[in-house]
This record gives C-alpha cells, sequence and structure tokens, in this order.
C-alpha cells in the first residue's frame, strides 16, 4: 500500500475515525499495530514473518543487554542482536551482490567459479526498521534508553506504518515515550498535518512524477540524447529524487502529527548548502544522523588525527552507499561523497580566505552552485542501472559535443517541468530567505496554511500526475 493510492486514502480514513474515537492509551496502540501490520501485509503478507522476528528478537535482547551485569554480556547479547538484524539484511538485499562480485573478481584473475543466486523479493522497507531496532539494542547497550516493557509498544514503534516503508528513520529514544503518554491531538497538530500532507503530494504528484518518464527514457536510451538534453534531464533527476523522497517523509511527518506523534525533520531545503557538509545536515538527516552516531563515531570519529578522520569519513559514506542498494553505482556515489567530505576538509583554509574577501552574496552563490554541481555528478552513479551506463552518460554530458537547443526533447514536458521547477524553488527560496518572518505570519494568522494547502490542491489537479507510482526509496 502506498500514499499515492486509493486504498491507502481509504485505509487511512477509516482507521483515522477509528482512531478518534478511542479514548483509551493502551487500545490506540493496539489498533496502531493492528493497522501497521495490515498496511505492510497489503504489500506482501508473508514478509510481516521478517519484521515479528526482529521484532521479537530485538524485544527480548533489549531486555538481556539491560539485565546482564557484566560488560562481557552486555557485548554478546549486542553481536546477536546486530547480526540477527544485519544478516537479514545481508540475505535479503546483498548475498546475490556479493557472490556475483565475488565470482567476476575470481574470473578476471583466471579463476573459474560457479555460483547459485538466492531468487528471493527485496522485502519493502527492510533497511528502515532493521537501522531503526539497532538502534534500540545499541542505545540500550550505551546506558541511553531502558528496554521497554510492553511488546504491544513496542512492535508499534517497529512496524508504526506512517515511516515504515521509507523512513524517516525514527530511533527508539524519541519515538517509543510517545507511544507511552497520552497524545493529546490539538488544532496545530491537525493545521500542520495537513499542510505536511498536502504539500508532499504536491511534491510526488506533481513534481516527481511529471519527471519521471523523462528521466526513465533518458537513462535507459542515453545514446539518444545530446549533452544539453542529458544535463537537463540529471537535473531533473536531483528533484525528482528529492521531491519523491522528502515527499513521502512529509507525508509520513504529518499523517504522525494528525496521531499526536512527532516525528524529526527529515529534508532541510538540502539544495541550498553551501558545502558537502552542510548538504548532508540537510539531507535525509535521519540517516545521516544515525550514520554519525552509531558508524562514524563508533569508528572514532575525528578522535585520533586527520588521517583516521579521513579513513572514517570514507567508510561510513561507503557504507552509506552500500545501505542504499546492491550495486557498485550505490558504493560508487558513496565514494564520491566521501572524497567531496575528505577535500572539503583539506581545502577548508581556501574557503575561508575566498569567503573573507569575496562579497557575502557572491561567495555563497557560487558555493551553492558548486555543491550543486557535485551532488548532480553523484547522482548520475545512483541513478544508472550500471557504472558503464554512468560513465556514459557522464562522458556525454562533459564532452560538450552537441549542446544544440533545437535537439531537445520532449520540448513541452521540458518546458512544463522547468515550469513546476520554478513555483518549487521560488517556495523553497522565500521560505529559505524568510523563515522566521514566515513562522510568525503563521503563528500569528491561524489559517494560513490551509490557505496555502487550498493552492497547492490546485496546483495538484492541474499539474498532478496520478499513475500511482511507487516511491524511489521503497526499492531501498
Amino acid at each position: 500500500m502506498i500514499f499515492n493510492s486509493i486504498p491507502f486514502v481509504i485505509f487511512f480514513l477509516v482507521f483515522y475515525i477509528i482512531y478518534l474515537l478511542i479514548r483509551n492509551r493502551t487500545s490506540k496502540t493496539y489498533l496502531i499495530l493492528i493497522a501497521s501490520y495490515f498496511f505492510y501485509a497489503w504489500w506482501d503478507w508473508r514478509f510481516l514473518s521478517l519484521i515479528i522476528f526482529s521484532t521479537i528478537v530485538d524485544y527480548f535482547l533489549g531486555k538481556k543487554i539491560y539485565g546482564s551485569e557484566s560488560i562481557k554480556e552486555k557485548k554478546q547479547f549486542l553481536f546477536l542482536s546486530l547480526i540477527s538484524n544485519l544478516g537479514l539484511l545481508f540475505i535479503f538485499k546483498y548475498f546475490n551482490f556479493f557472490i556475483g562480485s565475488f565470482t567476476e573478481i575470481a574470473s578476471y584473475i583466471g579463476f573459474s567459479t560457479s555460483y547459485n543466486t538466492l531468487n528471493i523479493i527485496l522485502p519493502v522497507g527492510i533497511s528502515f526498521y532493521t537501522f531503526q531496532t539497532m538502534s534500540y539494542t545499541i542505545d540500550i547497550y550505551k546506558n541511553k534508553l531502558r528496554p521497554e516493557n510492553n511488546f504491544a509498544v513496542f512492535a508499534s514503534y517497529v512496524a508504526f506504518f506512517p515511516q515504515l516503508m521509507a523512513g524517516p528513520i525514527v530511533r527508539a529514544i524519541d519515538l517509543i515515550p510517545q507511544f507511552n503518554r497520552d497524545n493529546k491531538l490539538t488544532f496545530n497538530h491537525f493545521k500542520i498535518g495537513v499542510f505536511l500532507i498536502v504539500l508532499g503530494y504536491f511534491k510526488k504528484l506533481v513534481v516527481a512524477d511529471s519527471i519521471a518518464p523523462l528521466v526513465d527514457e533518458a537513462f535507459a536510451n542515453p545514446a539518444n540524447y545530446n549533452a544539453l538534453n542529458l544535463s537537463i534531464i540529471v537535473v531533473f533527476y536531483s528533484f525528482q529524487i528529492y521531491c519523491d523522497f522528502s515527499g513521502y517523509s512529509d507525508i509520513a511527518i504529518g499523517v504522525a502529527k494528525l496521531l499526536g506523534f512527532e516525528f524529526p525533520k527529515n529534508f532541510n531545503l538540502p539544495y541550498f548548502s553551501k558545502n558537502l557538509s552542510e548538504f548532508w545536515r540537510r539531507w535525509h538527516i535521519s540517516l545521516s544522523s544515525w550514520l554519525r552516531d552509531y558508524l562514524y563515531i563508533s569508528l572514532g570519529g575525528n578522535r585520533n588525527g586527520i588521517i583516521f578522520t579521513q579513513r572514517n569519513l570514507m567508510l561510513t559514506m561507503l557504507l552509506g552507499g552500500l545501505w542504499h542498494g546492491a550495486n557498485w553505482t550505490f558504493v560508487i556515489w558513496g565514494f564520491l561523497h566521501g572524497s567531496y567530505l575528505i577535500v572539503q576538509r583539506i581545502i577548508q583554509p581556501v574557503s575561508r580566505f575566498l569567503s573573507s574577501i569575496l562579497p557575502k552574496l557572491l561567495f555563497s552563490i557560487t558555493s551553492i552552485f558548486i555543491t550543486f554541481l557535485l551532488v548532480n555528478i553523484a547522482w548520475v552513479f545512483f541513478r544508472s542501472q550500471s557504472v558503464s551506463q554512468a560513465l556514459e552518460i557522464l562522458h556525454k554530458i562533459f564532452s560538450f559535443n552537441d549542446v544544440s537547443i533545437a535537439a531537445l526533447k520532449p520540448k513541452f514536458q521540458i518546458l512544463k517541468i522547468i515550469v513546476i521547477l520554478v513555483i518549487l524553488v521560488s517556495g523553497e527560496l522565500i521560505y529559505y530567505l524568510f523563515e522566521k518572518r514566515i513562522k510568525q505570519w503563521v503563528s500569528k494568522f491561524q489559517y494560513l496554511p490551509f490557505g496555502i494547502c487550498i493552492v497547492l490542491l490546485w496546483l495538484i489537479l492541474f499539474f498532478g500526475t496520478f499513475s500511482s507510482n511507487n516511491f524511489i526509496y521503497f526499492q531501498f
């Protein structure tokens, strides 16, 4: 079941009416759990067993970690938790990739090998709920969290349907306490929730799904497009993935607000970033902060000198790339971002010097442009089906052999998307420049978000693509 489908609208309306009628907190928790399992089973009921398995394992291991008196025992139970979660992830997501890569390397150096792949489907959302359950046991091990005694509460945390499929990755330390208190619904919850849901649908239906057919065709047949065409398509893709994923996050956060729950912001105008560090503080915030806190810092962070810091950055980004998918394109995407972050640290003195001698506006615009350019180069690998396809596209773009405007295709769709992106970027630029003032207006004029919703709904009806396309991050 996906957010941009009629079944979800019906499901949520029925669920929400029942949810509002129930007053007892425990009954609401059981309703959320049943609804979440139904929501996931709509895709494939067989994979409910994986969520239930992870839930049972980490529920009991969390208690064991907390109750152990020796560090050795705590580590043993934490290891069991990690190996259980990562083992499932490896089998369903990475086994075929690693065995295939090993065979190719062996053949390259002269060894003849044969292998069998697993004919299995990648369970939707497995990367997201795996990270959520891992954060639970790790935080207990670090004495940041007490284990949850109520199994229904913990199971609801793991399977909570608004963010089950594609995040944001909400940590137990932030979400479980919300299940254990009375979440009173306020007018502000409703107002902001509705606004975020409508904004999310605008991003998905109007921007992302309008761009999708052009991107799919161009990446499938790059030889049919000139350098200018491909450059435009790559920029379009950067907005497609941003609006597709941030649109999902907006809907998830909005739905949670309607239920009285608070999710962390997952995107914060990432394409206005002035450097790559800032980009990762603004893009997929729940994942980047998870990687920082549970991987980068665990590796040593920046505590052991420059070389180890650079190593830790690169390993974090490589594993972050691999988290997205079992393909060398994602590994290269992670490698590029790791390289960007390392180079950024090396040239920091130069950046400070330039910022001191150049006009502030010129330096900011130039920094944003360079960061956006570097991010777009990496997106080519992220979107491509193979490394060779990505290299072909980049070669065509940077060869500058054919930049004829007359050869652009399809012209009408490109013009339509440019108009849509102008609307989107203008709105985000206004928010970027006047964030404090806008928040004051929203506080002063209570019904302003509903007015914006009416405009967005009109744009959805006029420009929307109603094709029930899956969200991009469902594949991860």
